[in-house]
């Protein structure tokens, strides 16, 4: 079994995360724009706001919480993105991001720049191929392919609209008027 083998099956044993990280946008004008952290001790190297996974927090806990401190940001889970899987440090870690929309400022924890970068500025700001992944797939989820449908919503929201045509629909039933009907005359 060769070094490569061996370094993909150390990634692979990881089975939850052990980092969670988010990708945060806000709609402007002119396009969505991403939010992107100065890396911690690495001047004019760009990321997103992620960090470790503390006792008793989950993924999404943690991935707020670390937008919150290292950006000065608040932020709403939209949803879970992909899972990424890199070495840190000599050892393996997993990032579990999450998909978050802009919903004011907060006080930061620490002191990183930050910016607010369209698509493409944020996949040139980005170094890691794993971090344009994830942004692409964010991408993708709040813009409208070209020509395309929409994307789905959550399960409970197509739940949720199939009962109200269902409400709506009875409720009409009850209105109509039940009475006898008059036959149209066909005049010739």
């Amino acid at each position: 079994m060769g070094r490569g083998a061996a370094r993909g099956r150390g990634a692979a044993a990881l089975s939850r995360s052990t980092h969670a990280g988010a990708v945060v946008f806000k709609l402007t004008d002119q396009g969505p724009r991403y939010l992107l952290v100065e890396a911690s001790g690495r001047r004019d190297r760009w990321v997103f706001p992620k960090g470790h996974v503390e006792n008793g927090e989950t993924a999404a806990d943690t991935a707020q919480r670390e937008v919150s401190e290292e950006a000065g940001v608040r932020a709403r889970t939209v949803r879970r993105l992909r899972r990424v899987e890199q070495k840190q440090e000599g050892h393996w870690i997993s990032i579990a991001y999450f998909l978050m929309a802009y919903t004011g400022r907060a006080t930061p924890l620490e002191e990183r720049r930050i910016r607010w970068l369209s698509f493409d500025e944020a996949m040139d700001a980005l170094d890691l191929e794993k971090s344009r992944r994830v942004l692409r797939s964010a991408n993708r989820m709040i813009s409208l392919p070209s020509g395309g449908e929409p994307p789905r919503p959550p399960r409970v929201l197509r739940v949720a609209a199939r009962f109200a045509e269902w409400i709506v629909g009875g409720a009409l039933a009850l209105i109509r008027p039940r009475g006898r009907r008059r036959k149209r005359r066909v005049r010739d």
